[in-house]
């Protein structure tokens, strides 16, 4: 039985068909179903000798133009990688340079055998976070026993974080104060430049006192007000030092919760240097092309003129001031970093002038707190976080 029989009683006919249709070599198969040798060349252009030179010229001289220009290419990207790290290793030779300057009024110089071994290599288990320009680690020191937090500056660090790194030293040299975080040495190794600080039990305002929920706690107990309270007197304290009793004015530039310090008393100390400048007192500031700083926290009037002065400190210690005392954090879905803070501020403002500001404080106070007291806060840092500089 064939395929497409029910009996088979097609089969020699069929057989005869295909047959007559293999010995007819001359039989034409409808053209439908194939292309002959002829249109095939038909369908292709035909080129003369000389057509045929010009064409294997040109591709030679593609060749010959761009193969050049791919070497140039591949020359300049390895050109520019090696100024990138040639010009970071200068960079930094050069701030080791001026830190050997420096030498005689920087704190101890350690060794970095020293330091690994206080941080267990700098292990992961000892990594407290990221700073602004580099990892930080718990380590404890032996000679003599305390407990430390190590920044390290990276070789291959930016631009950007080699000169925090600098202005962090700068500055922190110059202040003595119970409301600063103290730096303890330094170290100039080939992994890179390092700081030491003391280690501040509680960590940072952010990490220490705010939960996922972003509100006051420590495990599972409010944070009362009286321990606010002390948390503001000592920032305070900590930005008046730096504005008035220094030899020259000491503009922070970065004050936020997280760089705010508690030690285990929950005694505050500001840290995080590497955005400050110094200002001859009476001086005009000087305008500055990079509006730096924390979105929520920057001041309006900085990023209109971009005059770095104190009063870009205050305005950031007022949002502050009202995060802690409300519980809440500056909030806003506006890309402006200017406008960051509004929603808190804002919020706070009606209140105000609704007579109902104490209604703003941190409703997991459950009311425990001075009403008096509260609202001096409230006002105070409404105050320092206005926008109209003239009111």
């Amino acid at each position: 039985m064939t395929p497409g029989s029910a009996d088979g009683s097609d089969s020699g006919h069929n057989n005869n068909v295909l047959a007559h249709w293999m010995s007819d070599h001359n039989r034409e198969w409808p053209s439908k179903y194939y292309v002959t040798e002829k249109q095939s060349r038909a369908g292709k252009p035909h080129l003369s000798a000389a057509q045929k030179a010009t064409k294997t010229g040109v591709a030679s001289w593609i060749i010959v133009i761009a193969a050049p220009i791919f070497v140039v290419v591949v020359v300049c990207c390895i050109a520019a990688l090696l100024w990138y790290k040639c010009g970071n290793t200068a960079q930094q030779n050069v701030l080791v340079a001026k830190l050997e300057l420096w030498r005689s009024t920087l704190p101890r110089l350690f060794e970095y055998n020293e330091l690994a071994a206080a941080t267990n290599s700098f292990s992961d288990e000892n990594k407290l976070g990221q700073g602004g320009f580099g990892p930080v680690y718990r380590g404890f020191l032996t000679d003599p026993d305390r407990h430390v937090a190590v920044k390290m500056l990276s070789a291959d660090s930016s631009w950007q974080g080699q000169k925090e790194f600098e202005a962090e030293v700068k500055v922190l040299t110059q202040l003595r104060h119970r409301n600063i975080v103290e730096l303890v040495g330094w170290c100039d190794s080939n992994e890179g430049l390092l700081l030491v600080y003391e280690l501040m039990a509680q960590g940072s305002l952010l990490t220490s006192i705010f939960t996922i929920l972003l509100e006051f706690y420590h495990g599972n107990r409010v944070l009362s007000y009286l321990s606010r309270y002390k948390i503001i007197f000592d920032l305070g304290s900590a930005l008046l030092y730096l504005h008035r009793c220094c030899d020259k004015c000491i503009v922070h530039g970065d004050i936020k919760p997280e760089n705010v310090m508690l030690d285990a008393s929950y005694n505050a100390k500001l840290g995080a240097f590497g955005r400050a400048r110094l200002i001859e007192h009476g001086a005009e500031p000087r305008a500055t092309e990079i509006v730096a700083g924390t979105r929520g926290y920057i001041d309006p009037e900085f990023v209109n003129n971009h005059l770095r002065c104190p009063e870009a400190d205050i305005y950031s210690f007022g949002v502050a001031l009202l995060e802690i005392a409300s519980g809440k954090r500056p909030a806003s879905r506006s890309r402006q970093p200017d406008e960051a803070s509004a929603l808190l501020v804002c919020r706070l403002r009606d209140l105000y002038d609704q007579r109902m500001v104490l209604d703003a404080a941190d409703a997991k106070m459950n009311g425990e707190f001075d009403q008096q007291q509260m609202e001096r806060v409230l006002v105070t840092g409404l105050w320092c976080a206005h926008q109209d500089p003239s009111r």
